[in-house]
């Protein structure tokens, strides 16, 4: 953990980071509620984790984002092409797998699913998914204190809430949408 922080110190704003540790705190405390088997710490430490290590990514400059995709064989969308910021998330599976040696495929999954999420995602890609939304620095957009609620009473419905705000954000600013975050909600909508 201790080299973890310290790269993202190196590597994060400062605003960056709080949020960072604000995710990890969050992902934690959603896995203590969800976790399948209390008796199991796994995934609270998992989640942990993961939400450490989710926007590892997210100061780096778009051109560099591009280069580590294209250089490693990361596959990106046209969109992603054409708003990088969106490759945070994938280019931070890659740091979390090479520089960190994180070989667990779920919260690699979980890192690179935050921002967009995805179909059928596991239970800690929704616990990154939300934790990254909900945390206590988060400034405010609306309906922040319903969807904290919602978050441990229904995941599932969190995430079909949060989807639900951010396709309406996104078109209230005129932004490209993502097409997976639209396949996501299409998803989830059934909650």
């Amino acid at each position: 953990m201790k080299k973890i922080k310290k790269y993202l110190k190196k590597h994060l704003t400062k605003d960056r980071y709080r949020h960072t540790l604000g995710v990890a705190y969050t992902a934690a405390a959603l896995a203590m509620k969800y976790n399948p088997d209390t008796s199991n710490a796994n995934l609270v430490k998992r989640a942990h984790l993961a939400g450490l290590l989710h926007d590892c990514a997210k100061c780096m400059s778009d051109e560099k984002k591009l280069h580590i995709c294209d250089k490693n064989n990361i596959s990106y969308t046209r969109i992603e092409a054409q708003h990088p910021y969106l490759l945070h998330g994938k280019v931070g599976a890659y740091i979390a797998k090479k520089k960190f040696k994180i070989n667990d495929k779920d919260i690699l999954e979980a890192i690179t699913w935050h921002t967009t999420g995805r179909p059928d995602m596991s239970l800690l890609e929704k616990i990154i998914f939300i934790a990254d939304y909900i945390e206590p620095s988060r400034k405010p957009i609306p309906e922040l204190d319903l969807i904290r609620r919602l978050a441990f009473e229904d995941i599932d419905k969190t995430m079909e809430k949060i989807l639900s705000n951010t396709l309406k954000h996104l078109k209230e600013k005129n932004v490209p949408v993502d097409v997976m975050t639209q396949t996501t909600y299409e998803s989830y909508k059934k909650y």
